[in-house]
């Protein structure tokens, strides 16, 4: 890959490996462009790893009047679901209807219902189900460690799942698939232009050089990170972009026994938070449930966002104020910090809630050419991409080299070709299938031919050591943050269960990657660092400004 960006020039450079950016590279791939895609980082390491992994309409949008958006986003959830049925799944909803102080009390619940009428009208129904009233008794069957005296009904509704970092890697590897160029590790450094002042490319640093490389047309795609492309590209901080921290916390699913989602409010500032079980069991059961998430101003180092004391208190106080037992921080198994990259409507004024933002995508050009896209939401990548690959199309003013083009609307994503749910016999094998789709026997191939790699990463874990050999062999892993924060979950899952197998898995990937000693020292040791800032930052207290 890097021979051919130092070598080549490309029809279209995308800057960013987030759902966004990969999202891009597939689109323009599939139409016959031929394209390259740089990462700074790797693939999925910032927003697209941290959501709160819902491929979904998004309810309280149409609350607030935003019916295009919902339509859009449930239209792209009915063709994420046909094109990658291996990584995005049914997932349902239940909001909980309470007979007194409450947010979501019996008033409310008449208004609720009629917004679930409209958002199966709006495209809800597109997945196959429709809402329904439950009776307290069913709500609570769901939902056991709710505060049954308290509970009148809810109402059940449908929408989607998915591992967002799965999915990236995904759409990657189907770029690439496509002809697609992409790296990882490869820093943007300046963009170039003509003689006619149009950009030409970019300077990229990888491998501890900088080289050019020549594009017709380049994309910025680069997510919270956008106004700093920009920067290079027009010399200006034009505070285009408006972060918002949300964080997710995780604990022992046995703690709150949620066999669906559920939704519950925060009196302190009328919000919701998603209350989701992740990781299930041979027996039905989950291993976690992971709760969030917030929606805050944030002004800090864009790179290393960290979920704080004060996030953790606010999730708590809502998480206990719906349970009777009692979720205490060192119940605490993992944490994540996201941030969305909102589109500022109005740069210098901050006085608004960015939870009144808007979550639609922009597409625009600077003067020298470079493409924009901003804003946007995790169900709505493909959209996004399209609309942008739309823009660069008129912009190159000719057709693509390639003879036929294809559309990502009905585009499988890798994996997803032959796949039949619910025929996996073993909970091992519907772990892979959901993980790889029909690649699964690839990963299984590794443990024939080593039966070592068949065991287990960590203790009540899914992950096997063959899936560390797979995801450096096949999915660009370079480092032990690779590995167990994004092409595995477990970091974010259980911190503690990762540390302690970090040690076997940068022993399998100093295999792979011929590291020494030394060099697996230092991804041990920066790893470990990188657990520490966590647990470091869980006890700084900051001002949160939820409202």
């Amino acid at each position: 890959m890097l021979a051919e960006l130092r070598n080549e020039t490309f029809d279209v450079l995308v800057i960013g490996g987030g759902i966004t950016g990969v999202g891009v590279a597939l689109d323009a791939a599939a139409r016959g462009w031929r394209v390259a895609l740089v990462e700074r980082d790797d693939f999925a390491s910032g927003t697209s790893s941290k959501s709160s992994k819902m491929i979904h309409g998004g309810l309280r949008y149409l609350q607030n009047g935003d019916v295009r958006l919902v339509y859009e986003a449930l239209r792209e959830r009915r063709r994420l679901m046909r094109n990658a049925p291996h990584l995005v799944e049914v997932l349902p909803f239940m909001i909980p209807i309470m007979t007194k102080d409450s947010v979501v009390s019996r008033k409310i619940a008449r208004a609720l219902g009629a917004a679930m009428w409209m958002y199966d009208l709006t495209g809800g129904w597109r997945i196959g189900r429709m809402h329904k009233r439950l009776s307290a008794t069913d709500a609570a069957r769901h939902f056991p460690t709710t505060q049954t005296e308290r509970l009148s009904s809810a109402y059940l509704y449908f929408d989607a799942g998915a591992d967002d970092a799965r999915l990236v890697v995904s759409i990657a590897r189907t770029a690439a698939r496509h002809g697609a160029v992409l790296v990882n590790r490869c820093e943007v450094v300046d963009i170039t232009t003509d003689a006619a002042g149009a950009a030409s490319g970019a300077i990229v640093a990888a491998d501890g050089e900088q080289f050019p490389v020549a594009a017709h047309m380049v994309v910025n795609a680069a997510g919270v990170w956008s106004d700093a492309v920009r920067a290079l590209d027009e010399g200006i901080d034009p505070e285009s972009i408006r972060p918002a921290k949300g964080v997710h916390i995780t604990i022992p699913w046995a703690k709150v026994r949620n066999d669906i989602a559920v939704i519950i409010p925060v009196k302190r500032d009328k919000r919701s938070l998603f209350l989701v079980p992740w990781g299930e069991q041979a027996d039905g059961t989950f291993s976690h449930t992971y709760v969030g998430t917030t929606d805050t101003d944030y002004d800090g180092p864009l790179d290393t966002p960290q979920c704080t004391e004060d996030d953790i208190d606010y999730v708590l106080e809502a998480l206990n104020e719906a349970l009777t037992s009692t979720i205490a921080q060192a119940d605490i198994t993992g944490v994540w910090a996201g941030l969305r990259p909102l589109v500022n409507t109005a740069p210098g004024d901050e006085s608004g809630a960015t939870a009144d933002l808007s979550r639609n995508h922009d597409v625009a050009v600077s003067e020298h050419g470079v493409v924009r896209v901003s804003g946007g939401k995790l169900t709505t990548y493909r959209k996004m991409a399209e609309d942008t690959v739309d823009e660069v199309a008129r912009r190159l003013g000719r057709r693509p080299r390639a003879r036929r083009s294809e559309s990502t609307r009905a585009m499988k994503l890798l994996g997803a070709e032959g796949f039949r749910p619910g025929t996996h016999a073993t909970a091992a094998d519907r772990h892979l299938a959901h993980r790889y789709g029909t690649l699964a026997p690839e990963v299984k191939a590794l443990v024939a031919f080593d039966p070592e790699l068949g065991a287990p990463l960590a203790d009540r874990h899914p992950y096997l050591r063959a899936e560390v050999v797979y995801a450096v062999r096949h999915e660009m892993a370079a480092t032990l943050a690779d590995v167990l924060e994004r092409r595995t979950r477990l970091h974010i899952l259980d911190r503690e269960a990762a540390l302690a197998a970090a040690p076997v898995v940068a022993s399998l990937m100093a295999r792979e990657l011929d590291w020494d000693d030394a060099e697996s020292e230092r991804q041990l040791d920066h790893y470990r660092q990188r657990c520490a800032a966590e647990e470091a930052a869980a006890r700084a207290s900051v001002s949160h400004t939820s409202d």
